[in-house]
């Protein structure tokens, strides 16, 4: 993995490269990013990451740890993750938040190649979010979805059969005046499935389903250009 830097900027955008071109079985990625006090982050992914069919037995991890000082930002905004038909893959993102810190976060998943016509059916998905502010737990989210993963993807109570979906978090003290205009954008989109609430006044989230990863950004991308004052990075455009 690589970490790049597009241009001088500040603040600093670190962008994610996977050289390998995707994760399989075995594989192990560890990731970590911290912003100290009064500064901020933005970190994003080059691309979609492909989570490729695994040999049985083998599970990929991705362990990703941030950490946000007092009065400083983490926005993570990785794209999408694609899981692929006998994938296996173990994914937990740890925040730790301090004083007055705030974390933009934004998990994309897409169910399958839909261009290549591909059913999910055998697939293995451990994924666990959790969040501290100075040590004490303020979220805990995860998804677990196995084999048949389409029947599961199906029931109206899951998926009800969409291709892709988005978790967005906003943690900080921004979140409860960003709720209006999260809903507004929802509102204004007839394509998805989405709802947003506060957890308290400072936790802000977010969830959506699509039929696919294409009518999902139609969605995503004016809620984060708006979470994110138009600083998007510009990889989410191409």
């Amino acid at each position: 993995m690589r970490v790049l830097f597009p241009r001088p900027e500040s603040p600093p955008t670190a962008m994610l490269l996977n050289t390998a071109g995707g994760i399989t079985g075995g594989d192990k990625f560890h990731i970590a990013g911290r912003a100290e006090t009064g500064t901020h982050l933005t970190m994003t992914t080059q691309a979609a990451e492909r989570v490729y069919a695994a040999n049985s037995n083998t599970v990929g991890t991705v362990y990703t740890q941030l950490q946000v000082e007092d009065i400083a930002g983490i926005w993570w905004l990785p794209q999408e993750t694609i899981l692929f038909d006998n994938s296996a893959l173990s994914r937990r993102l740890d925040v730790a938040l301090d004083g007055y810190a705030e974390a933009l976060i934004v998990e994309p998943l897409v169910f399958g190649r839909a261009a290549s016509g591909e059913v999910l059916q055998n697939c293995a998905l451990n994924d666990r979010v959790r969040i501290t502010r100075n040590g004490v737990p303020v979220y805990a989210d995860g998804i677990a979805l196995n084999s048949p993963a389409q029947a599961q993807l199906a029931h109206p109570a899951i998926a009800d059969g969409a291709g892709a979906m988005a978790t967005l978090i906003l943690a900080g003290p921004r979140a409860e005046a960003a709720l209006p205009q999260v809903r507004a954008r929802i509102a204004q989109n007839s394509g998805t499935v989405a709802g947003a609430s506060l957890l308290s006044d400072e936790m802000l989230v977010f969830r959506a389903l699509a039929a696919d990863s294409f009518v999902l950004r139609q969605l995503l991308l004016p809620i984060l250009d708006d979470l994110t004052g138009g600083r998007l990075p510009i990889c989410w455009r191409l």
